[in-house]
């Protein structure tokens, strides 16, 4: 038997195994018009196939709260009810092939408003369908990006408000899991961390501060996600800095006042925040963040970065890591991963009726 594909159960919601896709970004949706935002039949395939591979749970990529949210003018969003629409059909699709279907919820906040990356990814104007971006203080990302408007209070509050509503338009779109976006340098990672959080008031300065908002969108999205579905939260463990920034220290600290909101596992990443830092890739380098946030503050993981092979993904559930795995560029090389893994392991995963030739 995998411990790979044993069903995992948060609350009241079991997926079927442990082989999970992480959110990432299509930049494939209308710029402007009535469909922005909305999902396209691109979309629809590029789940749709990865659901039909065996994959347990798919979050869907980070998707904007408000059209000032999104990272480009390309990216989803679900601030509206026709986008909603839109998304039941990708919800439906994965449902009937026996994967659970989840979003990620995001705000860009500096690094919004950039093209998309195979045309560079530079910052847009208002010619290009950009817009002005905000942040918890006047500090751009890097030398390209434009300085951000600094956040009020009233303004971090609307933020929250966004959250909340957008995770109800995702359970009216059938989702079954909410994963609130705080890493990558987006803007509840830019205020986690001093690097980018520069403020004086009661969202800057101590770490109390400066993981209050974080905990306050988690409060709001809580309130009104059933309670028997769980919720997520991605942080990037650390900026990889030396000095004067998030760390796996904080991360491990942070994670029990998660949980105690009402998070009930931590999607671990890293980077994003601060621009130009030497982060040392290889097999699983991310893997040993998501063990010490399972092992050190007991809260459930998923576990990313270069996952590729199935017996390095099953040794990591095995050796209590991370409970699960989730396999980007993996998944976009090879969308039946799930099924080549249960081959490989001697295990079963939901194939297709159609494909039952290839078991």
């Amino acid at each position: 038997m995998s411990a790979l594909f044993d069903p995992y159960t948060l609350r009241s919601l079991t997926v079927p195994n442990r082989v999970w896709m992480p959110p990432m970004c299509q930049y494939s949706a209308a710029p402007e018009g009535p469909l922005t935002g909305a999902p396209t039949d691109w979309h629809f395939q590029h789940y749709g196939a990865r659901a039909a591979g065996g994959t347990g749970l798919i979050i869907v990529e980070a998707t904007g709260i408000s059209p000032e949210g999104r990272i480009s003018p390309y990216d989803l969003g679900i601030w509206n009810d026709t986008q909603v629409d839109a998304f039941r059909r990708i919800t439906a699709f994965l449902r009937s092939q026996n994967t659970v279907a989840g979003i990620q919820l995001g705000h860009a906040g500096r690094k919004a408003s950039t093209d998309r990356p195979w045309k560079g990814g530079a910052p847009l104007g208002p010619e290009e369908h950009g817009w002005q971006a905000v942040a918890p203080s006047a500090v751009p990302f890097d030398e390209r990006h434009a300085v951000p408007t600094e956040l009020t209070a009233e303004g971090i509050a609307e933020i929250v408000g966004q959250f909340a509503d957008a995770a109800r338009r995702a359970l009216d779109a059938g989702f079954e899991v909410v994963e609130i976006h705080g890493a990558h340098g987006y803007l509840i990672s830019e205020f986690l961390s001093p690097h980018s959080n520069r403020r004086t008031d009661a969202y800057g300065g101590s770490y109390e501060n400066r993981t209050r908002f974080a905990l306050e969108v988690v409060d709001a999205v809580r309130a009104v996600w059933p309670d028997g579905l769980p919720l997520f939260f991605r942080i990037s463990a650390t900026d990889w800095l030396e000095e004067n920034g998030w760390t796996a220290d904080d991360t491990v600290r942070f994670a029990a006042d998660l949980q105690a909101h009402g998070v009930d596992l931590i999607d671990v990443s890293t980077g994003g925040n601060a621009a130009g830092v030497r982060i040392p890739v290889g097999p699983g380098y991310q893997v040993p963040f998501a063990a010490r946030v399972r092992g050190e503050a007991g809260v459930p993981t998923a576990a990313v970065g270069l996952i590729t092979d199935p017996q390095q993904a099953e040794k990591i559930v095995v050796d209590g890591e991370a409970d699960a795995v989730l396999l980007g560029r993996e998944l976009l090389r090879d969308p039946s991963f799930a099924r080549h893994a249960a081959r490989e392991l001697g295990a079963e995963v939901h194939v297709p009726d159609q494909y039952h030739r290839s078991v």
